[in-house]
């Protein structure tokens, strides 16, 4: 019975007229009276229902597919794959730091140490749903080779030497290429005649230090984020940076993620009108989320330059705690502003081209992790941006996993952002108003959304990276492939050096990057509102 009636509305609307604006929508979505479908599904109250429950669910998809995608302008195609520069000559490159996200960004380099190779393998060979492997594998080969290492730690110092040996990508009953020089100190590095460029994943209070005396030697720099741990230390950068005429690339990944490149076209067609209000958060509930990291079991004074890990930080006596878990301390660490909230701002600053804000208020506080941290665990701050006429919230609990996301506020639509895009319509939209009250749009359903790699099964490990992975930071697509969003980072700032051509994340982007985390910070530390001088370009 059920059938016979779907049948009979079908074959109703398939008689309609096509779709030619908001009179031919409103006939064709008048076309099949809802009493008559009501009288219909009256003796088939369940079945009949969930049946034109999917019919008109799946009317609406043909319609955001056809019509309402071509009025919007969006398209649902992945960006097309990169092209790179290559020439026969390699870059030359050198690591420093080689802790937790060092090993990261030298994969995305092509550079895997050999027992994380046998870990790939193994997962793979229990789960073909698991292509981490072979996504790797499929990586393109940028033309690299790393010539020098350097961590103050050497158990991870050796590691990093094994990894940037690896360059046949083999486990550990393959065989290892030359192995990387290991230098003791950063200088050392630097000075070094056969290093092109370095890669910093140091922790934060070096990367301002690190990447000057980079830039100073006419390496290029890839540094992770932030850029810098201090205020004046970030004039110091851009002017060490732009002077040597070094090519700089500012870590934040997401520049590549695929969800963040449609959004701005959805922001650049002004599909949700007039934005105002956007909420950006970070919900993390574990040991890991919250930086409290495991300690090495080999670690100790004999194998830890512990007076090179401090540097220009305040002095204090050798401290395991604060050697792998110093992102909980501001002695070295620029706490969430700088760790998380970045992540956050560069994706809309990307997306909408943001700047720096004109003022800052931040608040919160130490309130689960009592275990001697000075940095906060909940923090809460506004960045007001006068003449776009917004602000920006972000919200972050070490201490909850519920997830909130990342939603942009439009008058006529609000778009939810992750590693994929909703666009809903507001109810009181001026500009989709007559599609909503002829019945066209129904704002409980979105007019827009975007899943790169639909079909595609994604393997993560733990609840950090999927937290990572839910924004859109350990991978993304490119041709329907899955890639890894660093590799395509890195790859892109390899690229600008053998091109001249400035990256995505350059060194006016990081600037912005740090000015904005260091007025959050100050405001939180200083409980007062701060303000960015736009004449004097300064935070007062």
């Amino acid at each position: 019975m059920e059938r016979i009636i779907l049948e009979e509305i079908m074959e109703k609307d398939k008689n309609q007229e096509p779709l030619q604006g908001d009179r031919s929508e409103e006939k064709q979505q008048k076309s099949v009276n809802r009493r008559d479908v009501l009288k219909g599904i009256a003796t088939v109250p369940v079945l009949g229902a969930m049946a034109y429950g999917w019919w008109r669910k799946k009317r609406y998809d043909n319609f955001l597919n056809n019509q309402l995608s071509k009025e919007l302008g969006m398209s649902y195609e992945s960006p097309p794959a990169p092209v790179y520069a290559r020439d026969g000559k390699p870059v030359r490159l050198g690591l420093i730091g080689f802790g937790i996200r060092g090993p990261q960004i030298a994969r995305g380099a092509g550079f895997v140490h050999p027992d994380e190779i046998d870990t790939l393998k193994q997962a793979a060979r229990e789960n073909s749903a698991d292509r981490r492997y072979q996504n790797y594998l499929e990586q393109e080969d940028m033309n690299l080779v790393v010539n020098g290492v350097c961590d103050v730690f050497d158990v991870h110092a050796e590691r990093a030497i094994q990894t940037g040996a690896n360059v046949n990508r083999v486990g550990t009953d393959g065989k290892l290429g030359k192995l990387p020089k290991r230098y003791r100190t950063y200088k050392e590095l630097l000075a070094a005649d056969d290093i092109d460029a370095v890669i910093i994943a140091a922790p934060d209070h070096w990367h301002g230090p690190m990447t000057i005396e980079a830039a100073k030697h006419g390496k290029h720099v890839y540094c992770e984020k932030p850029m810098t741990w201090t205020v004046p230390e970030t004039y110091e950068v851009v002017k060490a940076v732009k002077e040597n005429n070094i090519i700089f690339q500012l870590g934040h990944q997401g520049r590549q993620t695929e969800s963040y490149i449609k959004a701005k076209e959805a922001i650049d067609k002004n599909i949700l009108g007039k934005i105002s209000l956007i909420e950006v958060t970070t919900n993390r509930n574990s040991p890991d989320g919250a930086w409290v990291y495991d300690i090495h079991p080999d670690a100790s004074e004999k194998n830890i330059d512990w007076k090179q890990f401090i540097g220009q930080a305040p002095w204090h006596e050798f401290s395991l705690e604060r050697f792998f878990r110093w992102r909980c301390w501001w002695d070295y660490s620029t706490g969430l502003s700088g760790d998380l909230l970045t992540h956050e701002y560069d994706a809309m600053n990307q997306i909408l081209g943001l700047g720096i804000p004109d003022s800052a208020t931040s608040s919160g506080g130490i309130y689960f992790y009592k275990d001697g941290r000075t940095v906060p665990d909940v923090l809460h701050t506004i960045f007001e941006f006068s003449e776009k006429e917004l602000s920006l919230m972000y919200s972050a609990t070490l201490a909850s996993d519920k997830d909130r996301g990342k939603v942009i506020m439009g008058h006529d639509a609000s778009m939810k952002l992750g590693n994929s895009i909703t666009i809903n319509a507001d109810p009181e939209s001026t500009r989709y108003k007559n599609k909503m009250q002829s019945g066209v749009i129904d704002p409980a359903l979105p007019i827009y959304s975007y899943v790169p790699g639909r079909k595609n099964v994604d393997a993560v490990t733990s609840a950090t990276e999927q937290y990572f992975a839910d924004r859109g930071l350990l991978y993304t697509y490119r041709g329907g492939k899955r890639v890894d969003t660093t590799h395509l980072h890195v790859h892109e700032w390899i690229n600008s050096i053998r091109t001249g051509k400035q990256p995505s994340c350059n060194i006016d982007r990081g600037f912005e990057e740090a000015m904005t985390a260091h007025m959050g910070t100050i405001a939180y530390k200083e409980n007062r509102r701060v303000f960015w001088d736009r004449d004097n370009q300064k935070i007062v």
